[in-house]
């Protein structure tokens, strides 16, 4: 049977490769994209599904009730998958209010709602909310700890992951005390298309093609496990479709990599498209792999940021014994679809700069 989904912060960057991704494996279910266009939130991450028979735009903050529950009501939505989320940590660091607003009230009144809806009546209605977090949760890693695990303590150590934590405790907490058919996945840093140009591989990618400094905390020895943000989408199709309802999944992309040697990689990976395509150094001239320099002259090293975890990194042996998932991309091969999906879409990231 066809499901009817709703996606929160369905115009940020893994919401929309969710969408595209969903609509790509399963046309005739019908896509309800909820999002209240904030700095991040691009409608354009969305322009080829406008217009199509099943997808429906509503431009909505999640922290108004009201219209979260008329929403889940007029498209019968049987499926809520909750991305929307305030994400970035610098920005939780200078600016947490808005970190707790979105993550922690906002998830309470989706939640709120779909309980409303789904059993709230007489007869409790098929369902399932799958509420997307992330590894931060867990806190630091040391350099000889294994991966993060599903019952692992939590240990947040910036306000967004704090925030986070806060969201996961509370879709636990409608399990237990409400029934609500819920599941979570905890998931490693994303990097792909639609990636909002203020994280580290667009940032630096963007940087490289302008000709500016790529800034590198510390001594850039910090370690995150990536995942490749196509990946992410098809863990989250397998908890869907599989899950066990009140279970936790960590969906990770096996790939750690400290953050200098990321920058180097993708320095690597973008001197070599400019040598081998002479079309690049007329469209970036202020690049310096238009001339005789690399990308790596752009390096320079940053005071670290505050509370700055070093090490990241999944255990997903969960997800992949008991649901049969497993990346499909290495770093490099998802990095260089990446870069290649930015110098070819150019009219999508420059306005956002």
């Amino acid at each position: 049977m066809s499901k009817s989904l709703l996606v929160t912060g369905a115009a940020g960057f893994i919401g929309a490769n969710f969408v595209h991704y969903w609509r790509s494996q399963y046309p005739d279910d019908r896509i309800v994209a909820f999002d209240a266009l904030t700095y991040a939130g691009n409608r354009a991450n969305l322009a080829s599904l406008e217009g199509t028979d099943g997808f429906y735009f509503v431009h909505a903050d999640i922290c108004d009730y009201d219209t979260v529950l008329a929403t889940l009501r007029e498209h019968a939505v049987d499926t809520l998958v909750h991305f929307a989320a305030e994400s970035h940590v610098d920005r939780s660091i200078t600016g947490p209010d808005a970190f707790i607003e979105t993550n922690v009230v906002g998830t309470h009144s989706l939640l709120k709602a779909a309980r409303e809806y789904w059993l709230g009546g007489e007869a409790k209605l098929p369902h399932r909310f799958h509420h997307v977090s992330t590894d931060e949760v867990y806190g630091s890693l040391a350099s000889d700890a294994p991966g993060f695990y599903e019952e692992q303590k939590y240990e947040p150590n910036s306000p967004y992951s704090a925030s986070k934590a806060a969201s996961d405790h509370l879709v636990r907490a409608y399990l237990h005390t409400y029934g609500l058919q819920v599941t979570t996945s905890n998931c490693s840093n994303n990097y792909g298309p639609y990636h909002f140009p203020e994280k580290l591989v667009p940032l630096c990618l963007t940087n490289i093609l302008r000709g500016l400094p790529l800034p590198v905390y510390g001594d850039g020895s910090n370690i995150r496990d990536w995942l490749f943000v196509a990946d992410h989408c098809r863990g989250i199709e397998k908890v869907l479709l599989d899950g066990v309802v009140g279970e936790t999944y960590n969906i990770g992309g096996n790939n750690e990599w400290n953050n200098l040697d990321i920058v180097h990689l993708l320095c690597e990976q973008m001197d070599a498209r400019f040598a081998a395509d002479s079309s690049l150094a007329q469209r970036f001239p202020d690049s310096p792999c238009a001339g005789d320099g690399s990308a790596r002259d752009l390096i320079i090293f940053v005071e670290d940021r505050a509370g700055h975890d070093w090490r990241y990194a999944i255990d997903a042996s969960k997800i992949s014994s008991e649901l049969g998932y497993e990346p499909a991309e290495t770093f490099e091969t998802g990095l260089s679809k990446t870069l290649d999906w930015y110098l070819a879409n150019e009219d999508w990231w420059r306005p956002l700069l």
